[in-house]
């Protein structure tokens, strides 16, 4: 939205959070944003204002032309679309803004103001950044760790339909909450069939013996970046028998430190962001929207080590293991082997014409971020960037 305001030479109005969604979580962005930041280090490239003027405020009467801009647009559609409002309209106010700007195709000056918001403009609020500072240096302390991404809330598995491991009692309320939210469109999911695909979280079982697989040792740290966890204690029994070793922020930090988190999910995920960011490596068993922030950001600081996982081939490798017909030995080569190229190494973006959402996110991979001059031409396989060093994560592989 910082990129579309500067093409059109706009004022962008700080944004306002959805509060409607699962979660209910009351938190503003100036809760999770260091808002005087935010303005003040893009105001060579944008106009920020904290608020609407009063004179086209709801509270006096000014309703402003709401819109969700198309996803995925390039430049021209801003120039020639959605310009022209303000030619009637001196507000529009987009209620909808993921992936509302393409991830390619876009001129090189725009992914570099793209690269300056993300990198430089979005800094946590001083409390955030204390507290998620706090969490990193108790689990550096310890020795090397890992950060698992275990998307295995509730909400996610009713929005995905994915209930493998679940009882029938779990797969009906997991239904229920789905029909409940109006904005999940898909209600009929054939759970067996979107895990065949490779678009259902990893329970926490598979993700144990991945992680076995992948080589990490036993006596790893593993921070578990996520919410509250469907089945609590009783679904991670498997991981933590495996890896003793679990944390989360609940058991590192004092009660009283993280009231003021409670019931602000937004402000919660900010300080498992901090820590994923942080470890030696980076974990996700579903590529969501923090999931792909994260790996963009672990590129940006010197390409450490996120093991991208493949969930497709995981879940035929699983299934065959667990029927008898892949020993132990023989699926962990299978899954190294399948993840020889998936450690966020330098690569390319990604592109699929008039597919965009199975492209790569331009957030995933910025790749104009990593490259100096006026253009990324020059790099085929990122070989000239510079400072790019390797996260040291021997320790945690046995």
């Amino acid at each position: 939205m910082v990129t579309v305001a500067q093409l059109l030479n706009l004022t962008l109005v700080v944004p306002e959070l959805d509060k409607t969604s699962f979660w209910a979580d009351p938190s503003n962005f100036e809760d999770i944003f260091n808002v005087r930041h935010f303005i003040d280090s893009l105001r060579d490239e944008v106009r920020i204002v904290r608020r609407l003027p009063k004179k086209y405020s709801r509270k006096y009467g000014y309703s402003p032309m709401e819109m969700p801009p198309v996803s995925w647009s390039n430049e021209k559609y801003y120039l020639q679309q959605i310009l022209p409002h303000f030619s009637k309209h001196k507000v529009l106010h987009f209620n909808r803004t993921d992936t509302r700007l393409a991830n390619n195709g876009i001129p090189f000056d725009l992914q570099k103001l793209r690269c300056r918001v993300n990198f430089q403009g979005l800094k946590f609020t001083p409390k955030i950044e204390t507290l998620g500072y706090e969490l990193v240096r108790i689990l550096q302390e310890k020795g090397p760790f890992v950060a698992l991404h275990l998307r295995y809330e509730m909400d996610m598995l009713a929005f995905s339909g994915c209930t493998h491991g679940c009882s029938m009692g779990e797969a009906e309320e997991l239904k229920r909450l789905r029909y409940a939210y109006p904005w999940w469109r898909e209600k009929e999911i054939v759970s067996e069939e979107r895990r065949s695909q490779g678009l259902c979280p990893l329970t926490p079982e598979e993700a144990a013996l991945v992680l076995q697989a992948l080589g990490i040792d036993k006596d790893t740290h593993i921070y578990i970046a996520a919410g509250e966890i469907y089945g609590g204690e009783k679904r991670l029994a498997a991981l933590r028998a495996a890896f003793p070793r679990i944390v989360r922020k609940e058991m590192l930090l004092d009660p009283a430190e993280l009231q003021l988190f409670q019931n602000h999910s937004s402000q919660m995920a900010a300080l498992d962001f901090m820590v994923s960011t942080a470890s030696d490596i980076f974990i996700p068993t579903y590529d969501g929207n923090m999931a792909k922030v994260v790996e963009g950001h672990r590129r940006y600081l010197g390409f450490k080590k996120s093991i991208l996982l493949d969930r497709k081939i995981l879940v035929g490798l699983l299934d065959m293991h667990h029927n008898g017909t892949l020993s132990f030995n023989e699926f962990t080569v299978a899954v190294r082997l399948a993840h020889e190229k998936r450690m966020g190494q330098p690569t390319r973006r990604r592109v699929i014409a008039d597919k965009p959402k199975e492209e790569d996110y331009f957030y995933a991979n910025p790749q104009e971020c990593f490259c100096e001059g006026t253009n990324c031409a020059d790099l085929p396989g990122y070989g000239n960037l510079s400072g790019i060093q390797g996260a040291k994560v021997s320790d945690l592989l046995s």
